[in-house]
């Protein structure tokens, strides 16, 4: 299953910022072990702000809430979820 996840990153102002690098530090290390994986199918700076855009490749929605209430940033965050289903006019076979 394929889901668009939108996620908003908003520290606050007060944490101090060796526990915001430990914690971006972290967040980047899981990432790029889901993206690895397969989980974690395309990931996006969004310009201008701390948020991205990414498509997640999963088997269910709960393995999806899973993934995401894991991500060491999840408390900081903001998500929207929009799930995915092939268009019929696609070109691309691997996008199921």
């Amino acid at each position: 299953m394929l889901f668009h996840v939108r996620m908003n990153v908003d520290l606050p102002a007060t944490m101090p910022p060796a526990e915001a690098a430990a914690l971006k530090q972290t967040e980047k290390d899981l990432a790029q072990r889901l993206q690895r994986e397969g989980k974690w199918r395309h990931l996006w700076r969004i310009a201008g702000q701390y948020a991205n855009v990414s498509i997640f490749d999963v088997d269910s929605v709960d393995e999806l809430h899973t993934l995401l209430t894991s991500l060491p940033l999840f408390p900081y965050m903001h998500i929207d979820v929009m799930p995915l289903c092939r268009h019929p006019s696609s070109v691309r076979d691997g996008d199921i």
